[in-house]
């Protein structure tokens, strides 16, 4: 029986370019991949983006409220792996149906995504990843500090920004970015918290 597998980690851990070594990994060994990206990341458009400078295109861009019942025939009988990036805006029922497409059809579902976001607060794909995935790893990258960041700090025109939707791309919006962050720089950065 094939897993389900959670990478988490803050920005910049690269999450993205692991998944297309994954790729390039599976498809040197003849094996049939596809790469699923939620249209939510508007990031980039069609493709999967890494920082470091590679792309691929996705197979899969699925909308919010999309299923993935409509790929599951072609799936089960051609596909050796399926590949997800920006697994924290799925919603929970698609998270579901990949756990399904594990266990029932024996192709093994590697998500990458971020766990919380710059709020700290799960993520409704992270969330339900975290209760389905047979495994669970979390990929590390340091704050600016030298320290291991767990968390995802938003900046809008060079500002910490402390409020606003959860969904903002980076890249949409030339005034908006992400800064990994250890706990400590990220509550140093806090209204709530100055002064203690």
């Amino acid at each position: 029986m094939s897993k389900l597998y959670f990478r988490y980690g803050a920005m910049n851990c690269g999450k993205s370019s692991a998944l297309m070594q994954v790729a390039h990994n599976y498809e040197e060994n003849n094996k049939q991949v596809i790469v699923v990206k939620s249209s939510i990341d508007t990031k980039a458009d069609d493709k999967l983006s890494s920082r470091i400078g590679i792309e691929r295109k996705v197979d899969v861009l699925i909308d919010k409220d999309a299923s993935f019942k409509k790929y599951y025939d072609y799936w089960k009988d051609n596909v050796d792996c399926i590949l997800v990036d920006e697994a924290q805006f799925l919603n929970s029922n698609q998270v579901e149906e990949l756990w399904f497409v594990s266990k029932m059809y024996n192709i093994p579902v590697i998500c990458y995504g971020l766990k919380t976001d710059f709020k700290s607060n799960l993520f409704e794909g992270s969330k339900r990843l975290l209760e389905l995935a047979d495994e669970i790893d979390e990929l590390i990258t340091i704050c600016s500090c030298g320290k291991r960041a767990k968390f995802n700090a938003r900046y809008v025109d060079g500002k910490f920004a402390q409020e606003g939707n959860e969904v903002l791309i980076d890249g949409s919006e030339s005034n908006v970015e992400y800064k990994p962050m250890c706990g400590k720089c990220y509550l140093k950065k806090l209204d709530r918290f100055k002064g203690e």
